[in-house]
């Protein structure tokens, strides 16, 4: 079934502590997900909790990535959601799988947007 957008929802376990707390290398993780499922970066928003853990957004054109980290827990709850054809949140998700060295994930795809439209209606490329 076509559908406008692909709706990734992640949850890591057992990932490395320290690195969930520093909101940079989130940050940095969460960017190189983006661009390795082929998507265009358009803003990012990240913030650090004390006394630990991060919350984020990487807005793209597409749609956006979201984390929330508990570094206490080695747990981070990751969003990818993408429109368009062109681009594949899996790649992402091996990305960040590979990145934040998780032991055990979980991982569920929704369709978002199923409209039931012509095929060439939904074939739309971002703009850049």
């Amino acid at each position: 079934m076509r559908s406008l957008g692909k709706h990734l929802v992640l949850e890591f376990y057992d990932c490395r502590a320290n690195f969930l707390s520093n909101p940079s290398k989130v940050e940095e993780v969460l960017v190189g997900a983006a661009k390795a499922a082929k998507t265009q970066v358009i803003k990012t928003v990240f913030h650090h909790f004390n006394p630990h853990g991060v919350s984020g957004v990487v807005v793209i054109a597409e749609s956006h990535l979201a984390i929330h980290t508990w570094p206490e827990y080695k747990f981070a709850s990751i969003d990818i959601y993408t429109c368009g054809q062109e681009v594949d949140p899996w790649k992402a998700y091996h990305f960040l799988k590979e990145k934040f060295k998780t032991k055990n994930a979980t991982a569920m795809e929704l369709k978002r947007g199923i409209l039931n439209l012509p095929e060439e209606k939904i074939l739309h490329k971002p703009k850049k």
